[in-house]
């Protein structure tokens, strides 16, 4: 979320702008109201709901839309998240250091020069959401990748707290995005790409949401789309993974459209609100793997299979 300033390229200055001031009182009102306007509903789903589902309910057999019907806030799985958004912003505004200085001897080397800025910002946002469509699919198909994007997907619950849920080791996909700069685009301009588009997919985390206009649905990621995401139902596992555009998902083949009720979590549930646990328990189950490995193949095969 908190970037760095790029004014002085000799020296790395931690930045907080306004956008980023304004952004954790937000989170706060936003979290309160959403929490409020759940407790008013007249049924909400109990976690345990989809586990006593029909086979039919979790395939997805039938194609008719069911109602959305919310899961709701619990106390303990939110003050999780929120420890984890606090070693979030601890440990990526640490390791930005070294990143902007990684992504400023890139752009010293770009191959190409863009010289009108809005142009160059454009291409930031739509490139960094490229990438990250590329570095999210990547999470979810190679197991050392998912041992850090695991922890997003770790709370049984959807709203806006879960936006907040943020993995502790993104140093081991941040080179995903390290193309932008050597194409010519700006290190500000980057860090700013990659601080709106995080913000953005703050508010698709929530239920009280339903299906926008067939516009929006059709270009934007929505609410719907990235409740989607999070389903451990069969259907929905690996689908929907855009940042800001959907459309992204539609080429590359890994759309799925809301249907049925969705099951939130992971297929496998770690049960625990630990921080530490919930940040590094997939890390350590690979690590555990890999030394059990008989041989050398078998032991990179352990870091790049997919994390069934």
């Amino acid at each position: 979320m908190f970037r760095l300033s790029s004014s002085d390229e000799k020296t790395n200055i931690i930045k907080f702008d306004f956008i980023d001031a304004l952004s954790l009182p937000m989170f706060a009102l936003t979290m309160v109201a959403e929490a409020r306007t759940l407790q008013n509903r007249p049924h909400l789903r109990e976690i345990g709901d989809m586990e006593q589902a029909s086979e039919e309910e979790i395939s997805g057999a039938n194609p008719n839309p069911d109602p959305l019907v919310p899961v709701g806030y619990e106390a303990n799985d939110t003050k999780a998240s929120l420890k984890m958004l606090a070693g979030n912003i601890t440990i990526n505004t640490l390791f930005s250091l070294l990143l902007v200085r990684i992504y400023r001897f890139l752009y010293s080397h770009k191959i190409f020069k863009i010289k009108n800025r809005k142009i160059s910002f454009l291409l930031a946002m739509i490139g960094w959401d490229f990438f990250y469509y590329w570095s999210h699919r990547l999470q979810h198909e190679r197991r050392i990748f998912w041992a850090n994007h695991v922890t997003h997907h770790s709370s049984e619950h959807y709203n806006l707290s879960t936006a907040l849920r943020q993995p502790w080791s993104n140093f081991l996909v941040s080179w995903v995005h390290m193309p932008l700069p050597f194409l010519g685009i700006p290190v500000e301009q980057i860090m700013k790409a990659g601080q709106l588009n995080l913000l953005y997919q703050y508010w698709i985390h929530t239920e009280t949401i339903g299906r926008l206009s067939k516009p929006v649905e059709n270009i934007f990621n929505t609410p719907s789309h990235h409740r989607v995401h999070h389903g451990a139902n069969p259907q929905y596992i690996d689908k929907n993974y855009a940042g800001i555009f959907i459309t992204w998902d539609k080429i590359f083949g890994t759309f799925e459209p809301e249907v049925r009720k969705i099951k939130y979590g992971l297929t496998k549930n770690i049960g625990t609100f630990e921080p530490l646990k919930i940040a590094y328990h997939e890390l350590s189950d690979l690590f555990s793997d890999v030394h059990k490995a008989n041989n050398w193949r078998e032991k990179v095969s352990c870091l790049f299979e997919h994390p069934e």
